[in-house]
Protein backbone atom coordinates (compact mmCIF):
# COMPACT_ATOMS: atom_id res chain seq x y z
CA UNK A 1 0.00 0.00 0.00
CA UNK A 2 1.13 3.55 -0.87
CA UNK A 3 2.43 6.06 1.89
CA UNK A 4 0.83 9.63 1.52
CA UNK A 5 2.31 12.81 3.11
CA UNK A 6 0.58 14.88 4.93
CA UNK A 7 1.35 18.36 5.93
CA UNK A 8 1.48 19.33 9.62
CA UNK A 9 2.65 22.35 11.28
CA UNK A 10 5.61 24.70 10.03
CA UNK A 11 7.87 26.87 12.09
CA UNK A 12 10.27 29.26 11.52
CA UNK A 13 13.47 29.24 14.26
CA UNK A 14 16.20 32.58 14.33
CA UNK A 15 19.39 32.34 15.73
CA UNK A 16 20.66 35.25 16.97
CA UNK A 17 24.46 35.65 17.89
CA UNK A 18 24.18 37.46 21.11
CA UNK A 19 28.22 37.10 21.73
CA UNK A 20 31.13 34.43 21.85
CA UNK A 21 31.94 32.23 24.73
CA UNK A 22 35.71 31.60 26.05
CA UNK A 23 36.85 29.65 22.67
CA UNK A 24 36.12 32.37 20.31
CA UNK A 25 32.79 30.73 18.86
CA UNK A 26 29.60 32.10 18.40
CA UNK A 27 27.02 31.82 21.29
CA UNK A 28 23.27 31.81 19.71
CA UNK A 29 20.06 32.39 20.75
CA UNK A 30 16.99 31.25 18.88
CA UNK A 31 13.40 32.48 18.51
CA UNK A 32 10.54 30.59 16.97
CA UNK A 33 7.60 31.72 15.17
CA UNK A 34 4.72 29.45 15.09
CA UNK A 35 2.32 28.71 12.16
CA UNK A 36 3.89 28.78 9.57
CA UNK A 37 1.98 28.16 6.25
CA UNK A 38 3.16 24.88 4.92
CA UNK A 39 2.37 26.06 1.67
CA UNK A 40 4.74 29.24 1.82
CA UNK A 41 7.88 28.98 -0.52
CA UNK A 42 11.17 28.64 0.67
CA UNK A 43 12.04 32.36 -0.67
CA UNK A 44 9.41 34.24 1.11
CA UNK A 45 9.59 32.62 4.39
CA UNK A 46 13.35 33.79 4.20
CA UNK A 47 12.71 37.17 2.92
CA UNK A 48 10.21 37.79 6.15
CA UNK A 49 12.81 36.15 8.71
CA UNK A 50 15.35 38.63 6.88
CA UNK A 51 12.83 41.58 7.68
CA UNK A 52 12.65 40.77 11.45
CA UNK A 53 16.15 40.03 12.07
CA UNK A 54 16.14 43.44 10.85
CA UNK A 55 14.42 45.00 14.09
CA UNK A 56 16.46 43.05 16.01
CA UNK A 57 18.92 44.48 18.47
CA UNK A 58 21.46 41.06 17.77
CA UNK A 59 22.86 40.02 14.30
CA UNK A 60 21.22 37.31 12.75
CA UNK A 61 23.28 33.96 12.65
CA UNK A 62 20.92 31.21 10.82
CA UNK A 63 17.15 30.91 9.73
CA UNK A 64 15.70 27.78 10.11
CA UNK A 65 12.53 26.31 8.78
CA UNK A 66 10.90 22.95 10.60
CA UNK A 67 8.24 21.52 8.85
CA UNK A 68 6.71 18.30 10.01
CA UNK A 69 4.36 15.76 8.31
CA UNK A 70 2.48 13.13 9.22
CA UNK A 71 2.83 9.42 7.02
CA UNK A 72 -0.76 7.56 6.51
CA UNK A 73 -1.26 4.56 4.25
Amino acid sequence: MAVTKIPGASRLVLGFVVGTDEFGRPVYRSQTLQNVRSQAADQDVYDVAQALASLQKYPLGYVRRVDEAELAE
